[in-house]
């Protein structure tokens, strides 16, 4: 008998994919010692920790923040939820006590400054570049084997900071920004369809940033019928663009950036790499020749398990969409510049 939030759950009642995730997380946890790291205890971070802890399928997750007992009280509210959310998974925190992230499978790094209302995620570089590569430095000292899901901003010139500071292969090194924004895209298609989002299937590519994402609204359908079907170009512009701008209307509204779908997000990649599933996320991959591209991380459709990146996959895109993902890049590369001091 398998059991969420405390009470047992009916098979029959679930989807055949939902019946085969949960079964993959209940047998996971029950044979493997699947250590996660999240540094950084803030929204995002513990948002992360609690939904890995939810899920059941690690059997700990150490928080890690700078700011003396914040990890360690977070770690504490957390685990008091776990009799009444019904997970094992053990939540400890650390002040900035990377020995205690020792063995870690997968870390994850939220670290950084949030953005206000108006800023861009680039604007951040000159703060969160530092931290990043002393965080990545820090992970990899107790986990040398650990791979690295990066969420802090702006995500693809991060990404691609650890993969040059670091060196550790390709494979091990994942920018998160993707799978938030294709969850984005779904929500927006739900919203103009009417319907479900289990009933919609959608995906991001590029940059992750406001004018940097590709949201491919061409491949988009509804139960495998393109959304065209039920849509007008003005209705699927108006998605498109809802979409690009998903992080800046939070912030407007929040101010401060969002924290439960990026704590979702990352959870997920987590979970389809500690349960070594294979699914695919659009994720933030260092390109070596992929999409006609070089030496920068962008966001594309990979395949996730067990070894971090498994495969990059290459899709037909249309001229309109290749040239967005090109103009995309370009971008990308721009910020990438402002590197050049950090990683002297």
């Amino acid at each position: 008998m398998f059991y969420s939030l405390g009470r047992p759950i009916d098979f029959k009642l679930l989807r055949q994919d939902d019946k085969l995730d949960l079964q993959s997380s209940f047998e996971h946890s029950k044979t493997s010692k699947m250590k996660v790291t999240v540094v950084g205890a803030g929204a995002v971070g513990a948002s992360c920790a609690e939904y890995i802890a939810i899920k059941n399928f690690a059997s700990e997750v150490v928080l890690v923040d700078i700011k003396e007992g914040y990890a360690e009280g977070k770690a504490m509210d957390l685990m008091q939820c776990a009799s009444l959310n019904g997970f094992d998974t053990k939540i400890t925190g650390s002040t900035s006590d990377y020995a205690k992230t020792a063995g870690s499978k997968v870390a994850v790094i939220t670290s950084g400054i949030p953005r206000k209302p108006g800023m861009t995620r680039e604007e951040l570089i000159g703060i969160n570049a530092g931290i990043v590569k002393e965080v990545s430095a820090n992970l990899l000292k107790h986990s040398p084997d650990a791979i690295i899901i990066v969420v802090s901003n702006p995500m693809d010139t991060m990404t691609y900071l650890v993969h040059k500071a670091t060196g550790i292969a390709k494979n091990r090194i994942i920018g998160m920004g993707g799978a938030l924004d294709s969850a984005r895209f779904k929500y927006r298609l739900s919203e103009a369809l009417e319907c479900p989002t289990s009933d919609v299937d959608g995906m991001v590519i590029g940059g992750h940033s406001d004018v940097g994402m590709v949201p491919l609204i061409e491949k988009a359908a509804r139960n495998s019928v393109p959304v065209s079907e039920f849509l007008s170009k003005e209705r699927m512009s108006q998605v498109v663009e809802d979409t690009k701008v998903g992080g800046a209307t939070l912030t407007k509204l929040l101010g401060t950036s969002a924290w439960y779908a990026p704590g979702a997000a990352v959870s997920a990649l987590v979970q389809a790499i500690a349960c070594d599933q294979k699914k695919i996320f659009p994720c933030s991959a260092l390109l070596e020749g992929e999409y006609g591209l070089n030496d920068l991380s962008i966001g594309v459709p990979c395949v996730l398990g067990a070894n971090g990146i498994e495969r990059i996959v290459e899709i037909a895109l249309s001229d309109a969409e290749t040239a967005k993902m090109k103009e995309s890049a370009e971008g990308v590369k721009k910020t990438n510049g402002l590197l050049d001091s950090v990683l002297a």
